[in-house]
């Protein structure tokens, strides 16, 4: 009797060990490598994602007209000079930092863009638009830096 009961109680204590030892070493079940590591199930891409193209001025500035148009009210000939100014001020940014020049010339290009782009505008536009039109453009930049400053500024709650 007694033979019986340690003979069952053995048995019993090795059912109940089995899937401790394969839980620790892996063997066995499910998707697994030579190392008892887990496969991924998705598959992996033998290709790198592709880089996209930088925006074209066109396309930069067909993104920020609606806006401006309908912040500004801008009339069908009013919508058409923004656009062009706009994008040809646009293009010539894009290809001075396409030449990579010193900090002080890149700066002083700027500024003359900068420049000639204010005095085409305030030409193309009235004076009560052009004024909202940079109120706009001066509000986007002050957005933009509120948001960096909340995101440092979270509190311990």
């Amino acid at each position: 009797m007694k033979t019986n009961k340690l003979f069952f109680l053995s048995i019993l204590l090795s059912i109940l060990t089995v899937p401790v030892v394969e839980a620790q070493y892996g063997y066995g079940y499910g998707n697994r490598n030579a190392y008892g590591r887990q496969r991924s199930a998705v598959p992996q891409a033998d290709h790198t994602p592709k880089k996209e193209d930088p925006l074209t001025a066109e396309e930069i500035v067909a993104r920020e007209m609606p806006k401006l148009s309908e912040a500004l009210e801008l009339n069908e000939f009013e919508n058409a000079v923004v656009s062009s100014i706009l994008t040809k001020y646009v293009k010539q940014s894009i290809e001075l930092q396409l030449l990579k020049l010193d900090a002080d010339k890149t700066r002083e290009a700027m500024e003359n863009i900068r420049l000639n782009q204010k005095e085409e505008l305030m030409a193309g536009l009235p004076e009560d638009k052009y004024n909202a039109l940079v109120a706009i453009q001066q509000e986007g930049y002050k957005k933009s830096k509120k948001k960096k400053k909340k995101k440092k500024k979270k509190s311990k709650e």
